[in-house]
């Protein structure tokens, strides 16, 4: 007898309603985690940069407000939503619906990147300060902030709008905290314009390396030339962010986009978390110059050009190569060059390691989540895959 839908998605939504620490997480996370940007912020700009300072560094009112900072902020984000409708690239379709159906995405990222290089260029060239990045810092995490709570209540009020098949079953609890938090609606769209979709690789992630620019830029104000350890920074993440938008089209079969509702959780994420607090190396860099030796430059280089391997999509399990010795070698790699990019600021201080720390909490939560799900999909197969590999990322540890 075929299974009542409406129950089916009853369970399914309950079974995920204590992701992200349930009702407190959804009450935390939005007033903790905006707070930690500002004061990793603060932290990166101060003489002790220290984790553990107190009273921690404080902004005064001037310091958090620019009446430039929110022209920026929009003109930004005006910006990449004209190229993301310029005829560019090829559209590609996501996977199937619920309804049956099956959106189209536009695949031009990488020209998003590409276009504002460019204009990047011809700012430098007729003199802009970009350095003044370093200054606007504060004020533009601010009106990130305030734009990602805002564009939250939006996406939640107009979910209510949305048929039933649209909504993700996560996120259709009828707790109104939770389900602002982790998202009401699967694909939230004005026409064609696909709203999460837009936010996920766009305007943050390319945003992450302008801001690194400006670091590098400020401190060629400041000392006459960037330094190794700023340009090693600068050109991994730059040459991470290149990887993410070249391949843009595998972010269709993603977790954020497949399951996950859009609410607070990937707004924040990725308009404010990801831009201001993955470059915190760069910013650290400007106050806390270092000195990088040549070997010590290659040593790291070469730590951040392992090869990692591109997750399976087919229905098999691997169970050979990297695959065959823990289950998920792709987070194993990315920790690696998180790894990397923090090695350039040197040993003497916990700060620039902040994204390290973050991202292995990160992909331990987030590899819990793949399993349950790979578990509700392959069944015993996924049972006998985890005893042949008994480990998550770490070999011999977890």
């Amino acid at each position: 007898m075929r299974p009542n839908s409406q129950a089916l998605k009853h369970k399914l939504s309950h079974d995920s309603e204590r992701e992200f620490g349930g009702t407190l997480g959804a009450v935390c996370i939005p007033i903790f985690l905006p707070l930690t940007v500002l004061f990793l912020i603060c932290l990166s700009r101060s003489p002790e940069a220290s984790l553990f300072q107190w009273p921690p560094p404080l902004p005064s009112a001037d310091q958090l407000w620019d009446p430039l900072a929110p022209v920026l902020l929009l003109g930004w984000f005006a910006l990449h939503a004209v190229i993301y409708l310029m005829p560019l690239g090829k559209v590609s379709e996501g996977l199937v619906l619920r309804d049956g159906t099956r959106l189209k995405y536009p695949i031009n990222g990488f020209h998003g990147l590409c276009i504002s290089g460019v204009f990047l260029m011809l700012l430098l060239g007729l003199g802009a300060p970009l350095g003044y990045l370093f200054e606007l810092l504060l004020p533009l995490a601010v009106c990130a902030i305030a734009v990602s709570f805002l564009f939250s209540i939006y996406l939640y009020i107009r979910s209510f709008w949305a048929p039933s098949h649209a909504l993700a079953l996560g996120g259709n609890t009828g707790n109104p905290l939770y389900d602002f938090f982790i998202g009401r609606e699967l694909n939230p769209r004005i026409g064609d314009f696909d709203l999460k979709y837009f936010c996920e690789l766009r305007p943050g992630l390319i945003g992450w390396v302008v801001i690194n620019l400006g670091m590098l830029m400020k401190e060629v104000e400041l000392r006459g030339s960037p330094s190794l350890a700023m340009i090693l920074v600068n050109s991994f993440q730059l040459l991470y962010v290149a990887d993410a938008l070249w391949n843009e089209e595998a972010v269709l079969t993603t977790m954020d986009i497949v399951h996950d509702g859009f609410g607070f959780m990937l707004v924040f994420g990725d308009l404010a978390w990801v831009p201001f607090t993955y470059g915190l190396q760069a910013a650290f860099l400007v106050v806390h110059p270092q000195t990088l030796s040549s070997l010590k430059a290659a040593a790291i280089i070469a730590l951040n050009g392992l090869e990692t391997i591109a997750t399976a999509t087919g229905k098999r399990l691997l169970v050979s190569g990297w695959w065959g010795l823990v289950r998920h070698p792709n987070y194993l790699g990315d920790l690696l060059m998180a790894l990397a990019w923090s090695l350039p600021c040197g040993f003497s201080y916990l700060l620039p390691y902040f994204y390290v720390i973050y991202f292995t909490v990160l992909l331990i939560h987030r590899e819990a989540r793949d399993e349950r799900q790979c578990r509700a999909k392959y069944g015993l197969a996924w049972d006998t895959y985890c005893r042949r590999v008994p480990y998550r990322i770490f070999p011999y540890i977890y």
